[in-house]
C-alpha cells in the first residue's frame, strides 16, 4: 500500500490515512439518509432503494478517484444537484424519476467527453487565479454552514432568512431536547480547536467519536424518550428490505424506463421537450463540473497537494472518475454524483493519498449493510466536524490580491455566493462573470482569456434557463 499509494512520500503513514478515511466517511454519511429521503417524496422510490444507489454510486466514485488519481477524496450523490433532480426536474418539469434519470446519465457521457477530449483543462486554466483562491475559502464558509444547518445552530426565520436558534430554557417552545444537541456542536468545535492546539493527532476524528459518546450518554439520561426515538427504530428496522427495493424500483429504470418522454411530449410538445433536455442536461453539467473543479482545488488546497504549477495533481483522471460515477449513478437510481467537499475533513485529518479513499470506500460498503445501525451516527458531530474544517480552510483569503479591485469582487463574490445561494457552483459563476463585467468596463477586456468569456457566456445562460 505505501508503494502503490506513495504514502511515505507524501509524508503520511498508513494508520493516519485510514483514520481519515473514516473521518471523510463519518462527515458525509448524512448523504445516504438525506439523499434517500429526499427521493422518496416522490412515492415511485423507495427510501430504502436510493439508499443502496446512493451507497453503490458512492463506491465505485471513491474508489475510482483513489486508484486512478491517488487523491484522498471522496464521491456521493451531489447536495443541490439531488434537489434540482427532484423538486425542478421532476415535480416541476414534470419528469418522471426514470426520465430524470436519463439527464443525469447524459450528463455524465458529456462530462467522460470533455475530460478525454482535453476539452475540461482549457475550462479550469479559463478561471482566473483570484477566483480559483477564493475556491477554497469559499467551500470552507460553505461547508460551515451546512454543519451549523445540520446541528440546527441555524434555523429559518421569516423576515431575516436565518437565525441562531434558541437557547432559552425559561421559553415554554424551549426544550432540553433541542438545546443539548446545539451545546453538544458547539463544545465539540471548541473541544476540537483546543486538541488541535495542543497538537493532538486526529484531533477531529477523536471529536466526532467523543461527541458520538456524549450524546447518547446524556440523551439517555436526561432527555425523555430519548431511546424510543433516537435509538430504538433503527434497531428494528429491515436490513435486507432496501435491496429488494433497490432491485425492482430503481436499478436499471433508466433504461427500462427513461427513455420514455411521451408523456411529457404530449403535455408540452416536441420544441419544448428538446429546449427541456438540452437545457437539463448543460444545468447538471454545468453544476457537476464546477461543484467537482471547485471540491477539487479547494480540498487539494487544503491539504497542500497542489502541484508547484497549483494545479490539481492528476486532475484528468479525478474528473474521469466523477464522469463516470455519474454514469453509474444513473444506472444504480440516484442523481449527480460529485466529489464531496465534507472531503475535506479528511483531508484536514491529515490524508493524503487514494489510500484515504479506498478507506472511504470500505465504510461506505459496511453502511449498505447497516443502513439502520448507520444512522445511530449522530448529525450533531459530524456537524462539529464540518464547521472545524470550514475553520482551516478560511486561511486562502490571505493569497488573495486585495489591491485588485476585479479580483477582490470576483473572490468575494465566489465565497460569499457559495454560502448565501448554497451551491459552490453559482459563488463560481458570479465570481466569473463579475471578473468579466470589470475587467471589459476597466478598458482591461484584452487581459479576459477566449475561454473565461465562452463560460462567462454559459453561465449566464444556464442561470437564465434553470431558473
Amino acid at each position: 500500500m505505501d508503494r502503490f499509494f506513495h504514502v511515505t512520500e507524501r509524508g503520511s503513514t498508513v494508520r493516519r490515512e485510514i483514520a481519515a478515511g473514516l473521518t471523510t466517511f463519518m462527515a458525509m454519511a448524512y448523504i445516504l439518509m438525506v439523499n434517500a429521503g429526499m427521493f422518496a417524496e416522490l412515492g415511485t422510490v423507495s427510501y430504502g432503494a436510493v439508499y443502496i444507489a446512493t451507497a453503490i454510486s458512492a463506491i465505485i466514485g471513491t474508489v475510482l478517484i483513489g486508484l486512478l488519481a491517488n487523491l484522498p477524496l471522496a464521491q456521493a450523490s451531489g447536495m443541490g444537484l439531488n434537489a434540482f433532480f427532484v423538486y425542478t426536474v421532476c415535480f416541476g418539469f414534470g419528469l418522471s424519476y426514470a426520465n430524470a434519470l436519463v439527464l443525469v446519465l447524459f450528463d455524465g457521457i458529456v462530462f467522460v467527453l470533455l475530460t478525454v477530449t482535453g476539452l475540461r483543462k482549457l475550462i479550469f486554466d479559463a478561471i482566473p487565479q483570484g477566483v480559483k483562491t477564493a475556491i477554497a475559502s469559499g467551500i470552507g464558509l460553505f461547508i460551515a454552514f451546512i454543519g451549523m444547518q445540520n446541528a440546527k445552530i441555524v434555523v429559518d426565520d421569516a423576515s431575516t432568512l436565518v437565525k441562531l436558534t434558541s437557547l432559552n430554557l425559561l421559553s415554554e417552545d424551549v426544550t432540553w431536547a433541542s438545546v443539548f444537541p446545539v451545546l453538544l456542536t458547539l463544545i465539540t468545535v471548541f473541544a476540537i480547536g483546543a486538541m488541535s492546539a495542543r497538537k493532538v493527532k486526529g484531533a477531529v476524528l477523536w471529536g466526532i467519536l467523543g461527541a458520538s459518546v456524549v450524546y447518547y450518554v446524556v440523551g439517555l439520561i436526561t432527555v425523555p424518550g430519548f431511546y424510543d426515538t433516537a435509538v430504538a427504530p433503527n434497531l428494528t428496522s429491515d436490513f435486507l428490505g432496501a435491496f429488494r427495493d433497490f432491485a425492482t424500483l430503481s436499478f436499471g429504470k433508466v433504461f427500462t424506463e427513461g427513455f420514455d418522454f411521451s408523456a411529457y411530449i404530449a403535455a408540452n410538445g416536441m420544441v419544448d421537450f428538446v429546449i427541456m433536455f438540452i437545457t437539463s442536461v448543460l444545468a447538471f453539467c454545468m453544476v457537476d463540473m464546477f461543484d467537482t473543479l471547485g471540491t477539487l482545488y479547494g480540498a487539494c488546497s487544503a491539504g497542500n497537494l497542489l502541484t508547484k504549477e497549483g494545479d490539481v495533481p492528476n486532475m484528468n483522471r479525478a474528473m474521469l472518475a466523477d464522469a463516470v460515477a455519474t454514469c453509474t449513478g444513473a444506472i444504480c437510481g440516484t442523481s449527480t454524483v460529485t466529489t464531496f467537499v465534507e472531503s475535506s475533513a479528511g483531508v484536514a485529518e491529515g490524508g493524503r493519498t487514494g489510500l484515504t479513499s479506498m478507506s472511504t470506500a470500505f465504510f461506505f460498503f459496511v453502511a449498505m449493510f447497516l443502513a439502520p445501525v448507520a444512522q445511530l451516527i449522530p448529525t450533531y458531530a459530524c456537524a462539529a466536524a464540518l464547521i472545524y474544517v470550514g475553520v482551516l480552510m478560511m486561511s486562502n483569503v490571505r493569497n488573495i490580491d486585495w489591491s485588485d479591485t476585479a479580483l477582490a469582487v470576483s473572490a468575494f463574490l465566489t465565497i460569499a455566493c457559495m454560502t448565501l445561494m448554497y451551491n459552490i457552483s453559482y459563488g463560481i459563476a458570479l465570481g466569473l462573470i463579475s471578473y468579466i463585467f470589470i475587467k471589459a468596463f476597466s478598458g482591461k477586456a484584452k487581459e479576459v482569456k477566449a475561454g473565461t468569456w465562452i463560460i462567462g457566456i454559459l453561465f449566464a445562460v444556464m442561470f437564465f434557463v434553470s431558473h
